[in-house]
């Protein structure tokens, strides 16, 4: 019993001063982690597991903890650990749950599966929150490039600078890969029409290296107009059928410069304005690709004749009981997937999609575009009013594209008589490369608050992103986040790229 009372003194003082947990959470029978799993460790509070099972949260003195740190996802038996066995780099296991097929819940009328889709959509309105909301969140945004194929095709150049020798440089400066992370805390408020964000605390990952290369060559590119191409001149582009006359006088003149170095100081000065403004872009792009959106690529709602519904089960989500539905195309539709959908109101808890085609393909003129890759997830949570709101965001969206036309870059002065051409620069481009854009979101806590609360919140415009050139723990170090995966981790630009 004394020791009893005092691991209960310990634990206390422990999490009154503050403590982290970091652990990672696996199958029991096949020892893989499991990803987006659910913890919950207070009564409003909790984190989600990224995409290799792993987790880290804070507590301090405010915060109200539960009696245990409670572990849930879907196939899974919900279980529960008190927080002295989470100890740091803990190995959390789960067990597998079967999903019944029939007998576990008792209802007065059994619904086919088209009812109960027919029933969800009849009740999104109803189901879904539209009252103003405080969202505290985390978003982490990957973004990977991969050039496959730059081939510049020089064929000849009457500017001597202009060389196969400089237009080989062009091409090698250009990174084959790259990758961009951004990571984001803070309050994002939402009314149904207009949203506001205070960040927090931010952090960037990326070779600055690459951006500089491709500032050194505007410069060097700019340098070398200016000293063979004559201000009463002009350049026309032309690629293929297209044509365009750029006026050299007017780009390279003083004032101009002059114009554009006191926007650059501008934008300097209040650089976190495109920080606050691209996370509420995020935002608006996230948010209309929620599934019941009219504009969402996922049309499994507005599109669902397209789609073969089947009942696969029933399983428990926030122990709530719903009904689990597979959906894939029976037409033209472009995606399979799985739907929760609670038993008592229809509304959705859970859905996760893939598409099975690309959903755009344009080729024009040498010029192709393709949307390859759309998957992931959503999950939702009741608020305090009864409505569903979404906690969750695993989205990936894969594009390939292909530039593969003739360019000429021709001078011409107004001037001369004739033809009036003086330089130019013949180049036959073939370039490919895909893009692929990954949004993790996880909302911490939810807040239902009235217009006026709305209305008096400022965004904070003093808070900027911290450049890192390798991932650094401590950054976040109090604050919860999700994990981060192992190519964040072992993110490293050398201190000589870095510069």
């Amino acid at each position: 019993m004394r020791f009893f009372i005092t691991s209960l003194i310990f634990l206390a003082v422990a999490l009154g001063y503050g403590q982290s947990f970091t652990a990672k959470v696996i199958d029991a029978k096949t020892e893989k982690p499991i990803p987006y799993a659910t913890i919950q460790y207070a009564e409003n509070s909790g984190v989600i597991t990224n995409e290799e099972g792993l987790f880290s949260f804070s507590v301090d003195a405010n915060t109200q903890t539960l009696d245990s740190l409670y572990v849930s996802s879907m196939g899974y038996e919900r279980k529960g650990y008190v927080f002295e066995q989470v100890a740091q780099d803990s190995i959390l296991v789960m067990y597998p749950k079967a999903i019944a097929l029939n007998g576990v819940y008792l209802f007065d009328k059994e619904l086919e599966v088209d009812e109960i889709v027919q029933n969800m959509v009849d009740r999104l309105p109803q189901n879904t929150n539209r009252a103003p909301v405080k969202q505290r969140y985390f978003l982490r945004q990957s973004v990977f490039g991969r050039v496959q194929k730059l081939d510049m095709g020089f064929e000849k150049s009457s500017i001597e600078e202009l060389d196969k020798e400089l237009i080989d440089s062009i091409a090698g400066a250009i990174p084959k890969y790259s990758s961009h992370y951004t990571e984001t805390l803070g309050d994002f408020y939402q009314t149904k029409n207009a949203n506001k964000v205070n960040i927090l605390k931010a952090a960037e990952l990326y070779d600055k290296k690459n951006i500089g290369s491709f500032e050194d060559l505007g410069k060097r590119m700019e340098t070398m107009f200016k000293q063979n191409v004559k201000p009463d001149s002009y350049l026309k582009i032309k690629s293929g059928l297209f044509s365009q006359k750029i006026q050299v006088d007017s780009i390279l003149s003083d004032i101009e410069v002059e114009e554009a170095q006191a926007v650059e100081k501008e934008l300097q000065r209040d650089s976190i304005s495109g920080l606050v403004d691209s996370q509420k872009f995020i935002f608006d792009e996230l948010l209309q690709e929620v599934f019941y959106e009219e504009d969402s690529k996922l049309n499994v709602v507005s599109k669902r004749r397209k789609y073969d519904f089947k009942l696969a089960g029933y399983a428990d989500i926030e122990d709530e009981g719903v009904y689990v539905i597979d959906f894939e195309p029976k037409r033209s539709a472009a995606f399979k997937g799985r739907i929760f959908i609670n038993i008592t109101d229809f509304g959705v808890m859970r859905i996760d999609f893939e598409n099975l085609k690309n959903l755009k393909n344009f080729r024009l003129l040498g010029i192709f575009y393709r949307e390859t890759l759309y998957k992931g997830s959503m999950h939702f949570t009741k608020l305090s009013n009864g409505k569903y709101d979404l906690k969750f965001a695993d989205f990936n969206f894969g594009r390939w594209f292909r530039f593969d036309r003739p360019l000429d870059v021709i001078e011409k002065n107004k001037h001369v008589k004739g033809r009036r051409k003086q330089n130019e620069l013949r180049l036959n481009i073939d370039f490919r490369m895909t893009n692929t854009n990954k949004w993790e979101l996880v909302i911490f806590d939810s807040e239902l608050i009235d217009q006026n609360q709305f209305d008096a919140v400022e965004e904070d415009t003093t808070k900027k992103s911290t450049y890192m050139a390798q991932y650094n723990p401590e950054f976040w170090q109090g604050y919860n986040i999700m994990e981060p995966n192992q190519a964040i981790r072992e993110f490293t630009v050398s201190e000589e790229e870095s510069k």
